[in-house]
């Protein structure tokens, strides 16, 4: 959020430090599917073999069948750890920039142009990552609306990975991180790290419009809506079609006529679900129920 979750492809081995038999492979296979909805396609065996293989060094294990033995323990600590290795997290800040223009344009604008409109605002980051997103969304949010702190205002930010989201809620990244970023956002929402202009962190106002979260997008979703904007942008390619129309059934329950999702720029609905109607690159409107 991620946010891009995407798990890569890496080159085959022959001298492993592991035995890593077939039934190896489709077990964990079958396991990250079962915890993350995730598909790994046979082409990314020697992908799950390298980022295991990382855990059984952590964990001083000899075999894979050791591991798998571990994670078949109820509530097993190790799961998480098992999902985060095998989930690398793509982001940046104001990727798909047209997303956040379409926010300030249509959204935003309206709303504060609006004497007698509502002044609840409810965003959900859905695979927020390492937090650019949801830090993006909040400063147009505060870009957009100069009355922006008498507003009822609170972003989502979730992700399945806990490791990524204690980054997101820290707010501090490496200069090459916001090296893309307008100047003058930088300096109005970011003060430099201890090390001189090595790093920045983001500002409170930003942090008290973001709540983050662990969730999982194929669990029950635990809240409530309605839910005026959803970006859900590059997750959803890597679930598979059922789990895809289950997702977005569930969010669309979440989201009143006319509120919008936005997806990721290999994303779509066709033959997912009808809930939405395409109004933009890749921008949906809820529909009528």
């Amino acid at each position: 959020m991620k946010t891009e979750r995407n798990i890569a492809t890496a080159e085959p081995k022959s001298d492993r430090e592991y035995e890593f038999s077939d039934a190896d492979f489709r077990a964990l296979r079958d396991l990250v599917k079962q915890m993350t909805g995730i598909n790994l396609a046979e082409t990314k065996r020697e992908l799950v073999y390298g980022r295991v293989s990382r855990r059984l060094r952590a964990l001083g294990l000899s075999s894979f069948g050791e591991y798998r033995r571990m994670l078949e323990v109820q509530d097993a600590p190790e799961l998480v750890e098992f999902c985060n290795a095998l989930t690398t997290n793509l982001t940046s800040f104001f990727r798909e920039s047209h997303h956040f223009d379409y926010l300030r344009d249509q959204v935003l604008a309206p709303l504060a142009a609006d004497p007698r409109g509502t002044r609840r605002l409810r965003v959900w980051s859905s695979a927020c990552s390492t937090g650019e997103e949801p830090y993006s969304i909040a400063m147009t949010i505060i870009e957009s609306l100069r009355d922006w702190q008498k507003w009822d205002i609170k972003i989502l930010a979730t992700d399945l990975d806990s490791n990524v989201l204690a980054t997101a809620a820290r707010g501090s990244y490496a200069a090459d991180r916001v090296k893309g970023m307008q100047p003058q956002r930088l300096t109005r929402f970011f003060r430099e790290g201890s090390g001189g202009g090595n790093s920045y962190e983001a500002g409170q106002e930003l942090k008290e419009l973001i709540t983050f979260r662990q969730v999982n997008l194929t669990h029950a979703l635990p809240m409530s809506g309605p839910i005026d904007v959803i970006f859900c942008r590059n997750v959803v390619i890597y679930f598979d079609k059922d789990t895809q129309r289950d997702l977005f059934a569930r969010m669309s329950r979440l989201q009143r006529p006319d509120d919008l999702l936005f997806l990721g720029h290999s994303e779509n609905l066709f033959n997912v679900s009808n809930d939405y109607t395409l109004i933009g690159k890749t921008i949906y409107r809820r529909n009528d129920a």
